[in-house]
């Protein structure tokens, strides 16, 4: 028998979103050992807190360590292994955007085109995340990662949005000749989710409406439109809750949006024309989304809408993101000022963020394109 090694399959390097596949091969019959896996971030250090990925045009580089024996120290170094994990694929054309008054990157799928589009908006962090954008267009999808607040010169604090900047997306996607018509996607996570709703029940041109644990009620900053003005769900902070180990658990701030001068603050979504897909954690410690998705549909419905779909997920919490990344259990919220709980069990979410991330595609192929595009491999 030769010495210990790991298989990795493929081998050397991958899409993030990619499986991974693993072996460790020349053991001896019952010898206990220990698998250690390793991820450097981009400052070169060992990944321990909420893993963010901010250049994607660099990998991960993930290390796989085998160790002997079992216990809480390390054994000797039996085996090892080195893998890259990397978002922008073969041929995939980043395009930093400064159009107008958007502030945004567009990923472009290698070919020809024109391929279905696709409008990516994350939440409260603010800033412009890349991440879901690229790998998206490494399936396909012309997508393009939208800021709208903490950015650049765009507004530093989250107290009012305008449509008519996401508007200005919408026909930026539209008008471009590498963007499959005659409508986009829309994909938000949180309060990204959020805003997709207002999208679609305000602008045209929208198709495809995917909601990660979103509200169908505009929160924490007051939405403008034109004539229209949707002022923020109220909240009570008295309902906030602190576990024993100081986190604060906010799920229960919300005001019912059903109630009194609450009910401003609905967003008329059934005055959509687009299809929706509501994903939902049932874990959610941000907000009880799947009371929102729930509403949503019921109002859909009673307007003579096409029902949505509503995938939820036990055990899964706020942050549902693509597949392989390790769950957010708790984070600073900026609005609240201080380090919330987001919810989930570490292997169910895991499991749910795999599941959604193929629902999520299929859905969009469904409605934005008839015929699907072959993602790129490394």
């Amino acid at each position: 028998m030769g010495a210990p090694r790991v298989r990795l399959v493929p081998g050397g390097r991958s899409l993030w979103d990619e499986p991974l596949g693993l072996a460790v091969e020349g053991l001896g019959p019952r010898q206990e050992v220990t698998l250690r896996a390793a991820l450097q971030d981009e400052a070169g250090e060992d990944f321990e807190a909420r893993l963010l990925k901010r250049d994607v045009r660099s990998p991960f580089r993930l290390r796989l360590d085998v160790l002997e024996g079992h216990g809480p120290l390390p054994g000797r170094l039996l085996a090892r292994a080195e893998h890259e994990r990397c978002f922008l694929g073969p041929g995939v054309a980043r395009l930093p955007l400064r159009h107008g008054r958007l502030r945004a990157t567009l990923f472009l799928p290698p070919g020809d085109g024109p391929f279905p589009g696709i409008i990516d908006l994350y939440g409260t962090g603010g800033g412009l995340p890349e991440y879901r954008a690229c790998l998206l267009a490494n399936h396909g999808f012309a997508t393009l990662a939208l800021a709208y607040y903490n950015y650049e010169d765009l507004p530093k604090e989250m107290t009012e949005f305008h449509l008519e900047y996401f508007e200005e997306a919408v026909n930026y996607m539209l008008e471009h000749p590498q963007v499959k018509g005659p409508g986009v996607g829309l994909l938000g996570i949180s309060k990204g989710g959020e805003l997709c709703v207002s999208m679609a029940s305000f602008l045209k041109g929208i198709t495809a409406t995917v909601v990660i644990n979103g509200a169908v009620a505009n929160v924490g900053a007051v939405l403008r439109y034109k004539d229209i003005t949707i002022p923020p769900l109220g909240f009570d902070r008295k309902r906030l809750k602190i576990d024993k180990s100081g986190l604060v658990d906010i799920v229960d701030t919300l005001n019912n949006p059903l109630e009194g001068p609450n009910q401003q603050s609905l967003i008329p979504l059934e005055k959509a024309d687009s299809c929706f897909l509501f994903i939902v954690g049932k874990d959610d410690r941000n907000w009880r989304s799947e009371f929102f998705a729930i509403e949503g549909a019921k109002r859909l419905l009673a307007h003579g809408k096409e029902k949505p779909e509503i995938i939820c997920y036990e055990g899964a919490g706020h942050y549902i993101e693509p597949p392989y990344f390790p769950m957010c259990e708790a984070s600073m919220h900026l609005l609240v000022g201080s380090t919330v709980i987001w919810g989930g069990e570490p292997k169910a979410h895991s499991e749910a963020q795999v599941d959604a991330w193929q629902k999520i595609q299929a859905f969009f192929h469904k409605y934005l394109s008839s015929n699907q595009s072959e993602p790129s491999k490394l």
